[in-house]
């Protein structure tokens, strides 16, 4: 027994899921993190209750009408999915006895839902990814660097706590590279269909999904093509890979388009147009093009340099996993190559598909939460790449990579602070464009120095409803929210912050367990 613990307290699977689990623990507010998530967990809901998919208040703001005349989200139906086993436990949970008078701020349901499904998002992705970097011939200490920097210095850490739809994204992603590469290495169809299974079932969440069905294919022909497979031999892995996986895609597009049929009465059409349709009808003024009447230059170069929304400044571990595949292109594996070129032109797709959207960033989010997903993807190479090129750097540039390392961690770390939408409430306040990761630091500052009322802060907080109110005029993590609301009892309150902190100190503990564990590997 003894030394079967000490052998999970050296696996840096073992460790790494702790670690995501923890953190994912620690980062919580109890609130779901925006609208949109709270919109999707309705349609959970929905899903096993009387109770409709839109209220009939949230309308127009939200809903649109369907079938029969009745209000239907018009999000996928993915992430409500996901959330069913949580929401039936956390609603479960909240007509016990204890929590009978408790007055739902957060509510018990959402800090279940919230908690529960974060921590197995991020637990199973910190498996997927330290799996497809050893597949990548990443060794131990590169892999686990390379999903340390996913987890605390990517947004994948804001999304965290922020549950969008994006971490899950991520996880399916990366389940369907993992796997459909196994089967080209392998050739066994089972690895095949989970693959394909994976990235069919994102089509459920957010049909734009589509570009990673493409990059995943495209992937393994570029790792085909840069290990000189050519003519029938290529010929036959292709036709065996569609085979396997046309079929599993086209079960997962058939029940988004079952879905879609269900609420909106077509297979062909997307809620896009049904949105643009009604919106129009309320708003007369509206472009004939609308919701695609962005300029394609506005939307394609805001994703890249908007101080608002550019990638590379709510991601700057992007700028160094670009300048490492550049410098060392000639030297990496054929695999991480395809990988590369792979991420860059699904990348690049999709900031162009959405550069005339109407929303082209995301509207209320942290960065431009469209692309943000494929940004971490490209993001995953770049601590890997730094460390096996390192004897290859000169001082300078690898006193860079460590600055934009520590950069990003601090931003990353920074977009946990408040809730969301508070530099967007000022940005509305004080007009645009805002340079909002600097705010974001003005605005901690203000808030740890009791400079609110003098630096104006209470101003843009005051303008909101009392929720937002509360809820952005306090630290974003459970225990502050708890107290701020003032809803729980003092003990209740008391017991979060214990546990909060017993939380950042179990984190500490494993990190520097895995820290020993990778120096193990080195020896």
């Amino acid at each position: 027994m003894i030394s079967g613990s000490r052998r999970w307290l050296q696996d840096p699977v073992f460790l790494l899921c702790l670690t995501a689990g923890l953190l994912a623990f620690v980062v919580q507010s109890g609130e779901l993190g925006s609208a949109d998530t709270a919109h999707r967990l309705q349609t959970t809901h929905w899903l096993w209750t009387s109770e409709p998919q839109v209220f009939p208040y949230e309308y127009p703001e939200f809903g649109l009408h369907g079938r029969g005349g009745r209000l239907y989200s018009w999000y996928g139906i993915g992430q409500s999915l996901l959330m069913l086993p949580a929401d039936l436990v956390g609603t479960w949970v909240s007509h016990w006895r204890v929590f009978s008078e408790y007055e739902d701020d957060p509510s018990i349901r959402s800090i279940v839902v919230s908690h529960s499904t974060s921590i197995l998002v991020n637990m199973l992705t910190a498996a997927i990814a330290f799996r497809f970097l050893r597949q990548l011939r990443f060794n131990v200490k590169e892999s686990v660097a390379g999903v340390l920097a996913l987890l605390f210095c990517t947004t994948h850490l804001h999304y965290t706590q922020n549950m969008m739809e994006n971490n899950y994204i991520m996880l399916l992603a990366l389940t369907g590279f993992s796997f459909q590469y196994e089967w080209l290495r392998t050739g066994k169809w089972p690895a095949l269909v989970i693959g394909s299974g994976a990235l069919g079932l994102n089509l459920l969440t957010r049909l734009t999904t589509g570009l990673d069905l493409i990059a995943a294919g495209v992937l393994l022909l570029a790792v085909l093509w840069f290990e000189r497979v050519r003519g029938a031999a290529l010929w036959r892995r292709t036709l065996g890979y569609a085979k396997v996986a046309f079929p599993v895609y086209f079960v997962f597009l058939a029940a988004d388009r079952v879905y879609q049929f269900y609420r909106f009465g077509s297979f062909t059409n997307t809620y896009a147009s049904v949105a643009a349709r009604e919106m129009r009808l309320h708003d007369p003024t509206l472009p004939s093009n609308f919701p695609w009447s962005t300029p394609f230059y506005r939307g394609f170069f805001g994703a890249l340099f908007k101080p608002e929304k550019s990638i590379f400044l709510f991601d700057p571990l992007l700028v160094l996993a670009l300048i490492l595949i550049a410098l060392f292109w000639k030297r990496l594996t054929p695999e991480v190559r395809a990988y590369s070129l792979t991420g860059i032109l699904l990348l690049l797709g999709y900031i162009s598909f959405y550069a005339r959207y109407a929303y082209w960033a995301g509207d209320f989010s942290w960065g431009d939460r469209y692309v943000s997903t494929t940004v971490e993807l490209l993001a995953l190479l770049a601590l890997p790449l730094l460390l096996r090129y390192r004897e290859n750097l000169g001082r300078a540039v690898w006193c860079f990579a460590v600055t934009l390392i520590v950069v990003s961690l601090v931003i990353q770390i920074a977009s946990l602070a408040f809730w969301m939408p508070l530099e967007i409430y000022q940005m509305e306040t004080f007009g645009h464009p805002t340079f909002v990761i600097a705010l974001r630091f003005k605005n901690i500052a203000t808030f740890a120095l009791g400079k609110m009322d003098a630096w104006g802060l209470n101003t843009v907080a005051m303008t909101q409803d009392p929720w937002d109110y509360v809820h952005i005029t306090t630290w974003n993590f459970l225990p502050f929210l708890l107290r701020r609301a003032g809803v729980a009892p003092t003990w209740v309150v008391n017991l979060a912050f214990i546990a909060w902190g017993a939380g950042i100190a179990a984190l500490t503990a494993v990190l520097v367990r895995l820290r020993s564990c990778g120096r193990m590997v080195d020896q």
